[in-house]
């Protein structure tokens, strides 16, 4: 890479320099402004009097984050790598709204999108150590789909198992017309949201609806468990805040010497450290 596209990729995708976190933290306000202004468009007193003005300030950012995702993708060594990255992906629906807009009035408020960019705070807080940013949250999702799938499982058996139970005691006459609404009931129900819409009137009926409503408390705290369980198993595993040349990605292991995305040959730590203390001085 030339020695330009380096600098670019020190400062958009490090967070150890203090252009690095200069640049965060200027995108992260941007971020910040042009969600604020996307939800005060929607509010129909400021839009009818500022729909100009906020349609400008819209088209501003949008302008602004399209020239961004153009530098982070010169800024890489295997732009495709990035460009189908989480983040990358991220940073293209940030902007397409506002075009697609054009053709499909409303679609903008879609812009809100850009919220997910703000993950890159972990990064300006060096908070990497501890979560390494979205692919840790996803990859302990990954690790315990199967837990939770088998628990999903279990859940939709016991709704349609309440559910008919409760269409057969109740009936058309409680407001339990069908199997299939028996189910919204229960699930409701089951989900300790109690709508109160439809309600049980024989004495059975509720003997069951309470036990529907003891067993969702006990089993309300059981995916959380489960994909807690899995994220403190990621967490144990440190990683540092370096940079990628190759596809920008960060979250590598303290002693990886290649990254473990592309394979593009890391910076040493001793080096950066060494770099960030002369700067220091």
């Amino acid at each position: 890479m030339a020695p330009w596209r380096l600098a670019l990729n020190d400062i958009i995708f490090g967070a150890e320099s203090k252009p690095g976190k200069l640049f965060d933290v200027v995108l992260i306000l941007a971020i910040l402004l042009s969600v604020a202004a996307v939800m005060l468009e929607t509010v129909g007193s400021i839009n009818a009097r500022y729909q100009s003005q906020l349609i400008g300030i819209e088209w501003f950012f949008t302008l602004l984050f399209t020239l961004e995702y153009g530098i982070r993708l010169v800024s890489v060594r295997h732009p495709l790598k990035y460009a189908t990255s989480f983040y990358g992906v991220v940073d293209l629906l940030s902007i397409i709204p506002t075009y697609l807009s054009l053709l499909i009035p409303g679609i903008n408020s879609l812009l809100v999108i850009r919220i997910l960019r703000i993950l890159r705070v972990f990064r300006v807080l060096k908070l990497i150590r501890y979560v390494s940013e979205a692919e840790m949250l996803m990859q302990a999702l990954r690790t315990g789909k199967r837990k939770i799938l088998v628990f999903l499982y279990s859940v939709v058996t016991m709704v349609v198992v309440f559910g008919t139970f409760m269409y057969l005691i109740e009936g058309p006459e409680a407001g339990f017309t069908s199997i299939p609404k028996s189910i919204y009931w229960a699930i409701v129900t089951l989900t300790t949201v109690g709508y109160g819409d439809i309600t049980p009137l024989t004495p059975l009926g509720q003997m069951l609806s309470t036990a529907v409503m003891i067993t969702g408390y006990a089993i309300i705290a059981v995916p959380t468990g489960i994909y807690t369980a899995e994220l403190a198993t990621h967490l144990r595993t440190q990683r540092d805040n370096r940079s990628c040349h190759g596809c920008g990605k960060t979250g590598h292991e303290i002693d990886a010497e290649y990254c473990r995305f592309c394979g593009e040959e890391l910076e040493d730590m001793e080096d950066m450290e060494d770099m960030e203390d002369m700067e220091k001085g």
